[in-house]
């Protein structure tokens, strides 16, 4: 699943190209890419035309454009394989192309949501006073954003009865941060991913979080992590923060700290990366 850096990158192209152009129509080319809204694909390409984009927003992994003149905004939900690109018109279809929204100026350009596996989708929702849509109301705020509260974060893992890196995957408590984030977040704290939670002293919780910050602001540095060309800007190009990982994905080599090689472990329904030495396992876990 794209992480936050990955959405921050497709948010600040949408920025660039989307924001503050008019929708002259928008066509629905599967029904599923639009599930989400249940009046269904009719409704949804009906309510967005004649409607202006706003400044596209994030919150952790979530990503909306606003429509100007309305108290709703188009949610875009990317899932495995979602792609938003900003394309020529006379492009030709991508073989997965959902939807087309075409804007009412003379840019010769429009949006476009591609989405091999179907899994992600756009839909249409009210927002509250702050803008935020209502179906993600309970979603935290990410470590990247400045009214994120480090101490208040803090307080909820010492009361929380979890381990840390099920913590840092709690977008209720913290969003943006996905598997290999937190993998290379612990790594950089030298933290086991079983580690308790209630453990944690508060300079280790600001460390943890500094090293997020550092991690996910160096990968949007080179647009984000992509892996098989799932995960690509609004021009279809590949971000290749991959090329930086320290832990995620590097079983058997090196680690780059110590030179122990690196292990993996099934965990949750994924895999968590560890050094074993740097990142000593817990002798206690809840």
């Amino acid at each position: 699943m794209p992480e936050l850096p990955e959405v921050e990158v497709v948010r600040r192209g949408l920025e660039r190209w989307v924001a503050h152009r008019t929708v002259a129509d928008a066509e629905v080319l599967h029904p599923r890419a639009v599930r989400r809204h249940i009046a269904g694909p009719d409704d949804f390409a009906h309510r967005l035309a004649g409607h202006r984009i706003g400044t596209p927003r994030r919150r952790g992994k979530y990503l909306w454009l606003p429509l100007e003149d309305t108290d709703q905004a188009v949610l875009a939900h990317l899932g495995m394989s979602g792609q938003l690109l900003v394309q020529p018109h006379e492009t030709p279809a991508e073989k997965h192309l959902r939807i087309r929204v075409r804007f009412a100026d003379a840019l010769g350009t429009e949006l476009r949501f591609v989405d091999q596996r179907t899994f992600g989708g756009l839909s249409l929702h009210d927002t509250s006073a702050d803008g935020l849509p209502d179906v993600i109301a309970h979603i935290a705020r990410d470590p990247l954003d400045p009214l994120f509260d480090d101490e208040a974060f803090h307080l909820a893992l010492r009361r929380k009865r979890t381990t840390i890196k099920r913590a840092l995957l709690d977008q209720s408590l913290i969003s943006g941060v996905g598997n290999i984030y937190a993998d290379e977040a612990l790594w950089r704290a030298r933290l086991h991913y079983e580690r308790p939670t209630a453990t944690l002293t508060r300079p280790r919780t600001t460390e943890l979080l500094g090293h997020a910050r550092d991690v996910m602001n160096a990968a949007l540095a080179v647009g984000g992590t992509s892996f098989d060309s799932l995960y690509v800007n609004i021009n279809g190009e590949s971000g290749y923060f991959e090329r930086s990982l320290d832990a995620y994905g590097r079983e058997g080599l090196p680690c780059r700290r110590c030179g122990t090689p690196m292990r993996r472990r099934p965990w949750m329904n994924r895999s968590s990366y560890f050094c074993p030495k740097c990142q000593r396992p817990p002798k206690v876990t809840p």
